[in-house]
């Protein structure tokens, strides 16, 4: 019995059944929201949104855990399946009967299944591609970004990047320099993006209050994967945060006019 037929008819599989489910030797612990679940997918499907993956569990294409309260919490696992089928219909426009029943064969094994646990690993619940260091040099981070290491440096100096005790850098920083090479381009430099970290800097302030008592939760039923759900939640504020600004600029630009 396939996880996704367990999901088709409302059922929450058995812990067998969840083993025998593709993918193989990927953690199954339900340690994400649908909100974090929802942000590694967004890197490689920027378009996909909350209704789309309760569409797949409607769809019987993944089965999320419930918690007692009745939210989806997701898995290493469940989110590999989402990818799957969302990769299968936009790079070959598959039907979603199509795509279960690949899903399906894909549970009975065999030499063809792919195997996610060599291309994605966790890092504190998140889920990174094998391609991507979780650490960058300064030269590596200059040349994804398509800008000069002096700009790195200068980022650096500014206050906008932030690197390790070895000098090495976050991948986010990539992010970072490359917006502020677009901004840059109009005359914009990391001396003006001063004013940008610090309200960043006033809102991480404002997240961490939230998250802490998530994050410090060491005894109970909630505290296997405290830091995981801390790390979701603060994932979520900063894109509620992220958006709020993005909708204040507007309504000012909308002044200008």
């Amino acid at each position: 019995m396939s996880q996704a037929g367990a999901a088709a008819r409302g059922e929450q599989p058995s812990g067998d059944e969840e083993e025998s489910a593709w993918p193989f030797g990927v953690s199954r612990t339900p340690t994400m929201t649908i909100g974090s679940a929802l942000s590694i997918l967004q890197r490689e499907f920027p378009a996909v949104r909350v209704s789309k993956i309760r569409f797949l569990e409607d769809q019987g294409l993944v089965s999320p855990h419930r918690t007692p309260s009745g939210y989806r919490t997701y898995s290493q696992a469940d989110v590999e399946r989402l990818r799957f089928c969302l990769a299968a219909q936009r790079d070959s426009f598959l039907p979603w009967k199509v795509v279960r029943e690949r899903l399906a064969e894909l549970d009975q094994g065999g030499p063809d299944v792919p195997a996610p646990g060599a291309r994605v690993v966790t890092e504190d619940g998140d889920l990174v591609t094998t391609d991507t260091p979780s650490r960058l040099t300064a030269d590596q981070v200059a040349e994804r970004a398509g800008c000069e290491a002096s700009a790195v440096d200068a980022l650096t100096r500014g206050g906008l990047l932030t690197a390790d005790a070895g000098g090495k850098y976050p991948p986010v920083a990539v992010e970072i320099a490359t917006l502020a090479g677009q901004l840059a381009e109009h005359g914009i430099d990391h001396r003006h993006l001063r004013t940008v970290r610090t309200a960043a800097d006033r809102q991480v302030d404002l997240i961490e209050q939230i998250v802490a008592p998530v994050r410090s939760q060491r005894s109970g039923p909630s505290a296997s994967g405290a830091r995981a759900r801390s790390h979701a939640l603060g994932s979520e504020l900063a894109k509620t945060f992220t958006a709020l600004h993005t909708a204040l600029l507007r309504s000012a630009v909308d002044r200008l006019e």
